[in-house]
């Protein structure tokens, strides 16, 4: 996985089999992306979203429809010891890479993850045709998307497995033999319009350990990412079994399509409600009426005018109701707001702890 993770991430040695020109293009116009990045939005956000943190949270951060974006997990929630990120895309086939030996083959497949991991780097949010699009090609398009946020991290991998999640919710990690096994199938898309994997199902859901850079020996941290059409006629018992047994959580969504304010999603949307102490998203996130009946505390930073996306005026005007005496928001938050300012805007659910 090192050389994988090299590649994409534009630090160490690439494998000298891989054209180094193609390699220096694409960490040429990359490596402005990371440092945008870094030097931008992560530095604002941390500090913003930080300072809202409450003082204890659960150590299991919960991300649905964030396909490629740990990035903005890793550096709002640094404590967390567990991510679960939650996506249409499937993870992809890192076996690839030794034998990319033909500079154009290889140069498709970087450009579809720059593709892929562009908006998300300069603009927080993601364009749905880039992702699906890296769903094809020589390259892990999730995969190497979830490298990139640990290296903007200054964290590395240390170990790398693929999983199945059985009906009860429990990991069954494969083993070569298995992987071997399914060779010469191919998993299937998990929405009619995007586009169709090319790798075997084994590589549909992975799972990463990771410690800071250069400390191998520090305590592993896990992000596992797990492909699942979270609609309510979609979404696998297994995977909604896996999401409960973590217990309490720390949540997070955005740049999310408005899916949440959908009945047709309300399964996710009360899985998150009953199990989140933590929630910040942008106006794609649960509306606020779902958080105050439990009991929750909603607080709204920046300016909310109507959705990016065409959706329910009443949700609209709650939001609009709820932003009104909202503080500043120095960043941009996954989707801007429709209105022509483009607002920055995102907001926070705080709910009691259960009784015991």
């Amino acid at each position: 996985m090192k050389p994988l993770f090299n590649v994409v991430t534009c630090q160490g040695e690439a494998p000298p089999q891989l054209d180094a020109k193609t390699i220096t293009a694409f960490c040429a116009n990359q490596g402005k992306r990371y440092e945008h990045f870094r030097g931008n939005w992560a530095v604002k956000a941390q500090k913003f979203v930080g300072d809202l943190l409450p003082a204890e949270l659960p150590e299991e951060l919960v991300y649905p429809f964030g396909g490629g974006d740990s990035m903005a997990a890793l550096a709002l929630f640094p404590k967390a010891k567990v991510i679960t990120t939650l996506s249409l895309e499937l993870a992809g086939d890192p076996r690839r890479l030794p034998g990319l030996t033909d500079p154009k083959a290889l140069k498709a497949s970087l450009s579809a993850i720059a593709n892929a991991s562009a908006s998300t780097l300069m603009s927080n949010d993601s364009l749905s045709k880039n992702l699906s699009a890296t769903q094809q090609g020589e390259l892990p398009g999730q995969l190497s998307m979830h490298l990139m946020g640990l290296a903007l991290a200054g964290q590395e991998p240390v170990s790398v497995r693929f999983f199945r999640v059985e009906p009860d919710g429990s990991l069954h990690y494969f083993s070569k033999e298995e992987v071997t096994a399914m060779e010469g199938t191919t998993a299937a898309n998990l929405k009619s319009n995007w586009k169709a994997p090319d790798f075997s199902p084994a590589f549909a859901n992975v799972e990463i350990q990771f410690v800071p850079k250069g400390q191998p020996d520090a305590p592993r941290r896990i992000h596992r990412h797990l492909a699942a059409n979270l609609a309510n006629d979609s979404l696998p018992p297994g995977v909604l079994k896996h999401l409960e047994a973590k217990g309490r959580i720390t949540a997070m969504t955005k740049a999310a399509s408005y899916l949440l304010w959908r009945e047709a999603f309300s399964t996710v949307r009360d899985y998150l409600l009953s199990h989140a102490d933590f929630m910040v998203s942008d106006s794609t996130g649960i509306p606020p009426r779902h958080w105050t009946t439990r009991g929750c505390t909603v607080a709204a930073y920046g300016t909310f005018e109507k959705s990016f996306l065409g959706t329910w005026e009443g949700y609209q005007e709650e939001l609009r109701k709820t932003f009104a005496t909202a503080k500043k928001l120095p960043m941009r938050f996954g989707y801007p707001d429709g209105s022509a300012g483009k607002h920055n805007h995102l907001f926070t659910a705080t709910c009691p702890k259960p009784k015991l």
